[in-house]
């Protein structure tokens, strides 16, 4: 979701943690000087699951393949949630195709204005959106919150999508008016609450995803609207909503991914990373790099003895791309989440230079996404190797291959 030339420029910043979290953040850390294998002593947070809780977990669920996923026909959250756009008839038919590949998860986005705007009805299209990923054999991580893209965000009808631009329409939960006021980050209490309780024993959802790329300054796109102290305000938020959820009880992980780059050293890390890493019942990462810079990255956070899952990785131009590092990430038992599904109005097949390089075409190597609106590969040789390494082509088609059938619409 975000560009690799602010993943590769780390956000430096210094800032006291609140009370309320320094007890918990402090951490115990055994290493050798080359950054080699280490291991991390389990930081002592309450409500955390143990490393033996978190590893089965992992041994209970086997290995997590699958992608993050939008409809086609959504160009953010609010379009893909709300009651007017719900649209459960294009979801059916393409998870039927996330099936036929051999996904068995999926990463998607909530919002928080979903909640203000008709909690109840906003639970029972999360509900029905269950229902089709399980009759499709997919389980689902939520993530409630997101710092990424457009931070000022607006129920009712979304904008168009703009021609040739890369997720022109996405937007953050919360966004800027309130994660600036720390007045105001309490009102997101009873959201995380409300999502996680209802859900919080339901086996279809595999995990939490509770904020993505928090602090993430979106310069190429939005840094002129961006909080100048988001890093800073994003840290104190998520130290509420790792508690928030623990006190909803789920039976489920929780976590929030690094996405900066391979963490040799523990003693850089940022207090957002210390934070993320140190809260986390099973370890989450963001890599659009090459394999070898994923190696590195996998190496950095195995100190922490825990399920590592990547959340987000797979941008052909970067070097990221399905051969090899899914094969590696089978290898490791390391859960995989490409960003991306079926082209559609978020335009994630556009680089993220779309939005200071103007295109007015396809771009001639898709960025993101694997199959056409129509269901088409885009690449053959692509959806071959998918499937190889879930097991997929081994499958009759007939067992996959399954009719679409009717699904009734959720107010």
């Amino acid at each position: 979701m975000v560009l690799e030339m602010r993943k590769s420029s780390c956000v430096l910043f210094s800032i006291l943690l609140t009370a309320a979290g320094c007890a918990s953040l402090r951490s115990d850390d055994s290493a050798t000087r080359n950054g080699e294998a280490r291991t991390t002593r389990d930081v002592a947070v309450p409500g955390r699951w143990t490393v033996e809780q978190a590893n089965d977990w992992q041994d209970k669920h086997g290995w997590l393949v699958g992608c993050n996923y939008t409809p086609a026909t959504a160009i953010n959250q609010l379009e893909m949630w709300q009651a007017d756009t719900f649209d459960p008839q294009t979801i059916d038919r393409e998870l039927g195709w996330a099936e036929e590949l051999g996904f068995n998860s999926i990463r998607v986005f909530l919002h928080h204005l979903l909640w203000e705007q008709d909690a109840e009805g906003f639970l029972r299209r999360m509900d029905q959106f269950l229902t089709i990923a399980d009759k499709h054999g997919i389980g689902v991580m939520f993530v409630p919150l997101d710092g990424v893209w457009d931070p000022y965000p607006r129920l009712g009808k979304q904008r168009e999508p703009k021609p040739h631009l890369h997720n022109s329409g996405w937007v953050q939960s919360p966004g800027a008016e309130i994660l600036g006021d720390p007045a105001r980050h309490d009102e997101i209490e009873p959201y995380i609450k409300g999502v996680i309780g209802r859900f919080r024993n339901d086996p279809r959802v595999h995990a939490w995803d509770l904020f993505n790329e928090p602090e993430n300054p979106n310069k190429s796109c939005y840094g002129d609207k961006e909080l100048p102290n988001k890093a800073e305000m994003s840290l104190l938020l998520l130290q509420k909503v790792f508690r928030w959820a623990r006190e909803a009880g789920p039976s489920q992980p929780l976590t929030s991914g690094v996405w900066m780059g391979p963490l040799a050293d523990p003693a850089k890390l940022t207090p957002m990373e210390r934070l993320q890493l140190e809260q986390s019942d099973v370890i989450s990462f963001h890599s659009y790099a090459t394999l070898d810079v994923v190696r590195k990255y996998v190496e950095s956070l195995r100190r922490y003895n825990r399920p590592i899952l990547c959340t987000e990785y797979m941008a052909r131009t970067q070097g990221s791309t399905f051969d090899p590092v899914l094969g590696y990430f089978k290898e490791q038992k390391i859960a995989a989440y490409n960003w991306g599904f079926v082209a559609g109005k978020t335009q994630t097949n556009y680089p993220w230079e779309s939005w200071e390089k103007q295109y007015t075409a396809e771009p001639p190597l898709w960025f993101h996404e694997i199959l056409r609106p129509d269901g088409t590969p885009y690449k053959v040789e692509e959806v071959e190797y998918i499937k190889r390494i879930t097991g997929a082509a081994a499958k009759p088609r007939a067992a996959i291959d399954v009719p679409v059938s009717p699904v009734a619409v959720c107010p």
